[in-house]
Formats: C-alpha cells, sequence, structure tokens
C-alpha cells in the first residue's frame, strides 16, 4: 500500500526517520530554469566524523527543509511513500502531483 504525505512536518517526519535530507537541482528549461527535487538517504553519515563529504550529489545540493518545501509547492508536487515496513526499500518515495 502507498500513502500521499501532503503536510511538511509529515513529510520531514517521515524522511527523519530514514535518515533522509533535501537536495534540489537548478536545471536548464527553455530560456528559463525549473527546479528538480530529490531526498537523499544517508548523507549524514557521510558528513560524520571529520568526513565531510560533498552537499552536491549528481548536481543536486542539500538546501534547507523550508527551500525544499517551498519548491515542493510552487511545483504543486506531494510524495509517495510506501506504509508497507514488510516489504520493498523502506525509503522508497515518488513525487505525484497534489489533487
Amino acid at each position: 500500500m502507498a500513502k500521499i504525505l501532503t503536510k511538511r512536518e509529515d513529510i520531514r517526519q517521515w524522511a527523519a526517520a530514514r535518515a533522509g535530507n533535501p537536495m534540489l537541482m537548478e536545471t536548464p528549461d527553455g530560456a528559463g530554469s525549473r527546479t528538480l527535487l530529490q531526498l537523499t538517504f544517508g548523507q549524514y553519515e557521510l558528513n560524520t566524523d571529520g568526513n565531510e563529504g560533498p552537499d552536491r550529489i549528481g548536481g543536486f545540493q542539500l538546501v534547507s527543509w523550508d527551500e525544499w518545501f517551498d519548491a515542493l509547492d510552487a511545483n504543486n508536487l506531494a510524495v509517495r511513500v510506501s506504509d508497507d515496513p514488510s516489504g520493498g526499500n523502506e525509503a522508497e518515495f515518488e513525487f505525484v502531483q497534489r489533487d
């Protein structure tokens, strides 16, 4: 089963429970640009104990939750997650249009 998260605190709690961090990337889009959203998991562990990893992963940059949520709202998106703790990757998610 899947559930759709739209509330900021619900999304943040779901991600935090899986060591998730928000990321954004600006990409060219015709004459302007558009913002791509992503979540990365385990980045905190990569940046601890003097092992400061890059804040950019594959072109994405780690950002604050407020900045990420502003982009989520601007794109009218929600996050669909699995609520089945027994199956698959518990960090699986996808962005979907809000109703």
